[in-house]
């Protein structure tokens, strides 16, 4: 493993977003000296909030899995997760809403969950769920501790006995292809390989071992904390900060500094000046490489040019209206499939026919709202800021947000526009303002020649102490994979493989 050569006792964090954050604590752990600077008021990056009239929204993520890995971040500094993040399973983890009309709640328990496809869909899709899912969790355990769990310096590095038995298992095919060999019924085809959404890459042109996703979502368990996703963040920071982090919000950071091939420290926008023998960069990878350091080839030559995943537009809503027939998280469905993909990534259309998704987090935690009412969080994908055909900052922002509430009507949520309160419509132009290359809050496609050793280091070519996190680098995107990034990021610090 490639670590950062020369001292390493002073570090400073660019950026308090999860990958930020558990770098910090993790370093802190092992006895450095930690500074993280944040251009907001608060941390979390794309885990950010918004509060509005009362109303407490996650501006990111909002789906929690595997909080062993947070039991093993703070575990590095003697701490215990329930007594600074309450969080609940949620149960059902989903539930999925079909253009016939039917239902099926995604159940993190696998007899259970048996049961209720076998309810919806018969017994014979029954069995292929429990023979996908042992299919799954043997994925999973082959992938994690040599393809996603370790840096990865070169390609070679994939070359172990597990690479192998990926392959005698199909993991290099293509993600549909697996799951239409287990399920024949179109509803759960779907339910077990939209996440390739989540990879920026539709279902039928991805990689099988992405299988994974679902099996994370769908068996291991969805978790919500109290206080919603940015509640990881406060957590994370408050945890850092007890034990030794310095943390300085309300600082944007304009340039790292440089001499003599090695990061000297970086300089703020208002003058300040903090010295570093290690700078770590948790701002989107290539926006990091653009405004922050200077000019360098970068790309690795294996990729040329990073293809981005799709962006989103999310919908934000206070509202006075609860809804009975659904559940915390919500997939709508729409009578298209595949050509909804082809739209937003080969076209750089909007879906004519979206699926979407919908949260109602405060359905378990009623306190991210005034007494009596409801938070939406609405998510439709949509083409990245490389569609040329798409301008989110003229009026096809305010055009695109009525129908989608004329959509949501559609599709059950009887008098939802009369009911908002307060709303915020973010946009693809939006995730760019805030530094999102391409637009998209997803960063790089998970396509074969950006995964693994072939995605972007962590560790820059030239400058030897300056080191990357987040979703940008290994091993990618997804709260779990951004907290791996983290620990990552510390052992090319440390050298030390935790």
């Amino acid at each position: 493993m490639r670590v950062v050569k020369g001292p390493t006792d002073r570090v400073v964090v660019v950026g308090a977003g999860l990958g930020g954050l558990a770098a910090a604590i993790r370093l802190a752990a092992a006895g450095r000296e930690v500074t993280v600077l944040e251009r907001e008021d608060y941390p979390g990056g794309r885990a950010g909030k918004l509060s509005l009239d009362g109303y407490e929204f996650d501006t990111g993520p909002t789906v929690l899995t595997m909080p062993s890995l947070l039991e093993d971040l703070l575990g590095t500094v003697g701490e215990d997760l329930a007594g600074w993040l309450p969080m609940t399973r949620l149960d059902p983890a989903y539930r999925a809403h079909f253009p016939d009309g039917s239902t099926l709640d995604v159940i993190a328990d696998t007899a259970r969950m048996a049961g209720e496809v076998a309810r919806v869909c018969g017994a014979r899709e029954a069995d292929g769920y429990l023979r996908f899912v042992d299919d799954a969790r043997e994925l999973w355990r082959l992938e994690r501790d040599d393809f996603i769990d370790r840096n990865l310096d070169r390609p070679q590095d994939l070359v172990t006995a597990n690479l192998w038995r990926l392959l005698v298992r199909g993991g290099f095919g293509r993600l549909q292809s697996k799951v239409d060999s287990y399920f024949a019924d179109p509803r759960t085809r779907r339910i077990f390989s939209f996440q390739a959404m989540y990879a920026g890459v539709a279902p039928h042109q991805a990689l099988a071992l992405y299988a994974v996703i679902a099996y994370l979502d769908s068996v291991a368990g969805v978790y919500f904390p109290k206080g919603g996703i940015h509640a990881v963040s406060r957590a994370l920071a408050d945890v850092a900060t007890k034990h030794g982090v310095t943390i300085h919000y309300g600082a944007t950071v304009a340039s790292v500094s440089v001499a003599a091939g090695r990061a000297t420290g970086v300089v703020c926008a208002d003058g300040r000046r903090f010295t570093a023998d290690t700078v770590v960069l948790n701002p989107d990878l290539p926006v990091a490489y653009q405004d922050l350091l200077p000019p360098v080839r970068w790309r690795n030559p294996l990729l040329g040019k990073l293809r981005y995943s799709p962006s989103c537009v999310v919908l934000h809503v206070g509202s006075r209206q609860s809804y009975g027939a659904i559940a915390h998280h919500n997939i709508h469905f729409g009578r298209a499939w595949r050509e909804t993909f082809d739209e937003v990534i080969n076209q750089g259309r909007l879906m004519t026919d979206p699926s979407l998704l919908v949260t109602n987090p405060t359905r378990t935690d009623p306190s991210l709202a005034p007494d009596g009412r409801q938070t939406y969080y609405v998510l439709a994908p949509t083409p990245n800021l490389t569609a040329p055909l798409l301008d989110w900052r003229g009026s096809l922002s305010g055009t695109y947000r009525s129908e989608l509430i004329d959509t949501l009507e559609q599709r059950g949520y009887v008098g939802f526009g009369d009911a908002i309160e307060v709303s915020r419509f973010v946009t693809p132009a939006d995730w760019a303002d805030q530094g999102m290359a391409a637009g998209t809050p997803f960063a790089a496609a998970h396509t074969l020649r950006q995964t693994g050793p072939f995605r972007p280091g962590n560790l820059h070519p030239t400058l030897s102490n300056v080191v990357f996190v987040g979703s940008g680098t290994q091993p990618g995107v997804g709260v779990p994979m951004v907290l791996i990034s983290g620990r990552l990021a510390a052992e090319r610090i440390t050298g030390v493989v935790s």
